[in-house]
């Protein structure tokens, strides 16, 4: 009976190590994401993206529809150039483009006038490296935390949150079957509005482009507006003239 006892209790153990040994850390949530979008060694080869597609605004008077161009260049460069037409609203033509050459931002919009980008969104933008900020955060002094489990869309996902040296704390939603991302939530500086509003973008419809996996789906909302991606196309490792991303001249 005392060897059935020590028996059953070496199996205990063994069970116990067992669960912690298979429990998450934040870590374990980081590289199997990594992997899940294609790896270290394919991430570690691309060096800038150009995305185009479609994007689709919310409006109380029903949708407008434009077309959105977006440059991203290591470690952190980034322009976008949107254009949505207007003339529905009797509004005309508007063209949105914001740049960030890794130091400043600037935004250049034909409706609502040019301003220098500051704040949190400057902050977001400085930690918002490319291909993802995950890939060396550490080495940036982030840090991260796994927060358990949320549902995103009737599915289990990993809640992580992206701790920043400065800036916003971003949280991350990674499905718990394929840990490819499903939710990115952060806080937002938008000046139109009178401050810091939270932005929530879903992810969606991955697609391999050179052994990456990227989403071809995004749905934006925040309280004060929303708004749907489709991308077309996406190219990797292209020459990008250094300056598409500096603050204009004029």
């Amino acid at each position: 009976m005392k060897e059935l006892k020590t028996s059953l209790l070496a199996v205990a153990l063994i069970l116990a190590s067992g669960r912690i040994a298979a429990a998450q850390t934040a870590d374990d949530v980081v590289e199997k994401y990594l992997a899940a979008i294609g790896g270290r060694a394919a991430l570690a080869k691309v060096t800038s993206r150009s995305t185009t597609g479609t994007i689709t605004l919310s409006l109380p008077n029903g949708p407008v529809s434009g077309t959105i161009e977006i440059l991203n260049q290591q470690p952190n460069k980034v322009r976008s150039v949107t254009k949505l037409d207007l003339t529905s609203l009797g509004a005309g033509q508007l063209t949105r483009e914001q740049r960030f050459d890794g130091t400043g931002g600037y935004v250049l919009d034909s409706m609502q006038g040019n301003r220098e980008i500051t704040g949190s969104q400057l902050d977001n933008l400085k930690n918002a490296v490319f291909p993802t900020p995950l890939l060396t955060y550490k080495e940036r002094g982030a840090t991260v935390e796994l927060a358990g489990k949320e549902k995103i869309n009737g599915r289990d996902a990993y809640v992580l949150v992206l701790k920043p040296k400065t800036g916003p704390v971003v949280r991350h939603f990674f499905d718990a079957e394929t840990y490819l991302p499903a939710e990115i939530v952060v806080k937002v500086d938008v000046p139109e509005a009178g401050g810091e509003v939270e932005q929530t973008s879903d992810l969606s419809d991955y697609r391999v482009v050179d052994g990456i996996k990227i989403p071809f789906a995004i749905k934006v909302s925040s309280a004060i507006q929303s708004f749907t991606i489709a991308v077309t196309k996406v190219e990797h490792n292209l020459k990008i003239d250094p300056a598409l991303f500096a603050k204009p001249d004029k």
